[in-house]
């Protein structure tokens, strides 16, 4: 809607941010069958811009899971529905963690990946992690 998008007709990245964050607390939540924080973005690739009057369809699903963390993967699809035409405009990981009542950790199922797409994220998933560590553990060096 025009409210939601800038000078040169496009949707605000933030707007996609929020709706991102969003579509990946739904689909962990769904996973862990508990309430979920968001522990961070870890990756947002803006691909191709949405404008006014576009439809937009995000798809989210874990793609791998740590004791009580998951990493989510979320696609974001705009589609001009006056021209029928579609195209991906956002990809992102995610990192959520479930939680209880209390907001401690609690443990979540794992992932067993069945489509092509959910097997290569499943497999790569161990890389992204270590980066993930990688950027946490230097954050601590420098406090």
């Amino acid at each position: 809607m025009p409210p939601d998008t800038n000078h040169l007709n496009t949707i605000f990245g933030g707007k996609v941010l929020a709706y991102i964050d969003e579509i990946a607390a739904l689909a962990a939540m769904k996973h862990a069958n508990s309430a979920v924080v968001t522990a961070s973005i870890d990756s947002v690739d803006f691909l191709s811009s949405a404008k006014v009057g576009d439809s937009l369809t995000l798809e989210a699903f874990v793609t791998y899971t740590g004791k009580s963390s998951m990493e989510v993967f979320v696609k974001v699809s705009a589609h001009d529905l006056i021209k029928n035409e579609k195209k991906l405009t956002t990809e992102s990981f995610l990192t959520m963690v479930a939680v209880n009542e209390d907001g401690k950790p609690v443990p979540v199922p794992g992932v067993f990946p069945e489509s092509d797409e959910e097997k290569i994220l499943y497999s790569t998933a161990p890389a992204r992690k270590k980066n993930r560590m990688r950027r946490s553990a230097f954050r601590q060096d420098q406090l």
